[in-house]
């Protein structure tokens, strides 16, 4: 499969729908060692002059070990038909297994950094900021009771969009 370039200025889409409904996997690391988390939190914008992204990942997924070490990171778009994928990817821990080749998908090498070829759009992103949640900037004491019951607050990524990616048909 490949995929072309497009502008990010003529993207056409929901992103309530994108990320809330239609979940995003995050993926980190090279062409050798590579873990991917399914996601359905994040936002989409500018911020500091740039196109942007931002996403929640807790400490104990294993995705958030490259995402520490690494300056980008990809999110990918898959169609519905890999609802399952993205399932298994947001229940399986990748350590010890290639979590990409048993959900039943393949890691795409891009930037210096891995994607999934088999999503429809792909933004390569490179970190700006990270900060860990705290429960004293959380402003309703039911948001943090109904998120944190193990008070395993997420790490917030800020990432600058570098490349929007599209399957070509």
């Amino acid at each position: 499969m490949s995929f072309k370039k497009v502008e990010i200025e003529n993207l056409q889409f929901n992103p309530f729908t994108k990320i809330g409904k239609e979940w995003l996997l995050i993926s980190a690391g090279n062409k050798e060692k590579n873990n991917t988390m399914t996601a359905s939190w994040g936002a989409m914008g500018v911020i500091w002059g740039k196109n942007a992204i931002t996403v929640y990942v807790r400490p104990q997924r294993y995705t958030k070990e490259f995402l520490d070490r690494e300056e980008t990171f990809t999110i990918s778009v898959l169609p519905e038909e890999y609802r399952k994928a993205l399932t298994y990817c947001g229940k399986v821990c990748g350590k010890g297994i290639d979590k990409i080749k048993e959900a039943g998908l393949t890691a795409y090498p891009v930037d210096g950094t891995t994607a999934i070829e088999e999503a429809e759009l792909i933004f390569v992103c490179k970190k700006m900021y990270h900060n860990e949640i705290t429960p004293e900037g959380i402003q309703e004491e039911s948001i943090d009771a109904a998120n944190y019951p193990a008070k395993d607050y997420h790490t917030m990524y800020i990432a600058e969009i570098t490349q929007v990616l599209v399957k070509e048909k």
